[in-house]
């Protein structure tokens, strides 16, 4: 009984609170159903790695950590999970969607100039910056070259983001669009694509990207390398083990390990907190800069545009695409919108590649 109570008096108010954390994150993954795959992992590690004479435990997510994430394998690998998931056929259908995905990107580069008034150091105001590409691996890539001092808080935050884009969205989305903006409709016409040009398109985008933005590389030609399996048509095996096995195993990983971060010592600092918020800022101007973007396009031309799409635009691939169709439906059960939303959604995905590579070729 005494070796019980003297137990509980271990736990600190900060190791409740981070527990407190962890038990939210479950909330949020199972009644909720926020990235349930990602955030109920991490929730569990949060609680694991707080629990005053967890050495044990630590240590294995500690060597979990060190394996996947501060050498970059788990993101690259994810990459090819990733790539595996895209259909590029509604962008090659309408190739100026790419100009959305383009356009969500610029929460990075306002945030960088926001960063940079806190954290001094170009390597970490630039790593904090990149969590607005809404892409947790990109994150993790960008901080880890450029050897900021607060990996551990931009990839938490960069995840914590990614799955709480169903909550962040919407209501930047509604204050910056009308009623009648959100019910235009656009009749989606299905154009054929080669399987030609399905293989060519991959292998076009990483010469091309990888010429530019040479430091994008790795994560261009990774996730490439997932849709080059996905659409050549003699790996279907492999297409699937990426897209199922591959991405589910990782991605447990990674919850798993980037509850490293998350101790009590690690995660409540002013930099964290500031990190969050720079975060949640950079993720809100991404969502406004797609938004305003296609309302800017809607004023020259004469065929309009939902300017709902346009927040797709940030990498969080499939959520946001998925949260435009469905704000649509609300809005009038008879516009669908998926097919667009997803083409502008994908377009994000390697338009946030190539923001990290740009970031990483101007500070690196």
């Amino acid at each position: 009984m005494d070796i019980l109570y003297s137990n509980l008096l271990a736990f600190t108010w900060q190791d409740l609170l981070m527990i407190g954390i962890g038990c939210l994150l479950i909330y949020l993954a199972v009644k909720k159903e926020m990235e349930p795959s990602l955030l109920l992992p991490m929730g569990l590690g949060t609680i694991l790695v707080n629990i005053p004479g967890s050495t044990a435990l630590v240590g294995p997510i500690n060597e979990l950590y060190h394996a996947g994430i501060a050498n970059e394998l788990f993101p690259l690998l994810l990459f090819i999970g990733i790539g595996a998931m895209i259909d590029f056929g509604p962008l090659l259908s309408n190739p100026k969607l790419m100009l959305f995905g383009a356009a969500a990107q610029f929460g990075i580069f306002f945030t960088l100039c926001m960063a940079s008034v806190f954290f001094p150091e170009i390597k970490d105001s630039a790593s904090i910056a990149i969590i607005g590409a809404a892409d947790g691996p990109t994150s993790i890539a960008v901080a880890n070259t450029l050897g900021s001092n607060y990996v551990g808080a931009i990839t938490v935050a960069a995840y914590s983001y990614m799955a709480l884009v169903p909550v962040i969205q919407p209501p930047v989305i509604k204050l910056l669009t009308t009623k009648k903006e959100r019910m235009i409709r656009m009749p989606y016409e299905q154009k054929s694509v080669s399987k030609t040009t399905r293989i060519l398109f991959p292998i076009i985008i990483t010469i091309v990207a990888s010429a530019i933005v040479p430091d994008a590389t790795a994560l261009i030609g990774f996730l490439m390398f997932g849709n080059l399996i996905r659409e050549c048509g003699v790996l279907n095996s492999l297409s699937d083990t990426a897209q199922n096995v591959l991405a589910n195993l990782i991605t447990i990983f990674l919850g798993i390990s980037v509850a490293f971060n998350m101790t009590a010592d690690k995660f409540l600092q002013l930099s964290t907190l500031l990190i969050m918020g720079l975060g949640l800022i950079a993720f809100i101007v991404d969502t406004a800069g797609g938004v305003l973007f296609a309302k800017l396009l809607n004023l020259l031309s004469k065929k309009k545009i939902n300017p709902m799409i346009g927040a797709a635009g940030i990498s969080a691939f499939p959520m946001s695409g998925r949260i435009v169709h469905k704000m649509a439906l609300q809005e009038d059960p008879q516009n669908f919108l998926l097919m667009h939303s997803i083409g502008v959604n994908v377009s994000g995905q390697i338009a946030s590649v190539i923001a990290g590579g740009i970031i990483l070729n101007l500070f690196g």
